[in-house]
């Protein structure tokens, strides 16, 4: 198999496995799609919902497969060897972190399930201390000046609203 083809299938894999099971295995382990009442009586709730989730859906998917395009894939066994600064992470340092938990609160409001927005608020503070204390030193070293131009440019969990650029 080509090194394009396994890049591309390591990434398909991961995606699954991931996101695939923090956004969609355990959300169903946790309601089994059973929905509930609007949380707090909010009848728009579950419209923000099929928002949230109509809006991560793609970001999650575009971003990781522009990470199969730079030659890598998201896992952190099999990196890319330069760091991914285009689409959607102009916005946002961790926009598949972020589509992540857009999907699960997506749901949570969909469903109206306090638990699942629970279990998204826990995702979350699982998400911030890996990226604090593994991902951001990591990419610190492996990448000193590109990586310093990018974290002062571009917010690590709220969207910018213009992109950054590196000129």
């Amino acid at each position: 198999m080509s090194q394009h083809r396994s890049t591309f299938a390591g990434t398909a894999l991961f995606l699954v496995l991931a996101p695939g099971t923090v956004a969609g295995l355990i959300p169903w382990m946790l309601t089994g799609w059973e929905h509930r009442p609007p949380l707090l009586g909010l009848t728009l709730l579950p419209a923000a919902g099929w928002l949230l989730i109509a809006l991560g859906l793609p970001i999650l998917l575009e971003s990781f497969l522009r990470f199969a395009r730079h030659g890598g894939t998201p896992a952190p066994i099999y990196p890319t060897d330069r760091l991914v600064v285009t689409g959607f992470y102009r916005y946002v340092r961790n926009p598949m972190y972020a589509a992540v938990l857009a999907l699960i609160a997506g749901q949570a409001l969909v469903l109206g399930n306090v638990l699942l927005l629970s279990y998204g608020a826990l995702i979350w503070f699982a998400f911030h201390l890996f990226v604090t204390l593994y991902e951001e030193p990591k990419l610190h070293r492996q990448f000193p000046e590109d990586y310093a131009a990018f974290f002062a440019g571009v917010p690590r969990w709220l969207p910018r609203l213009t992109p950054w650029s590196t000129r």
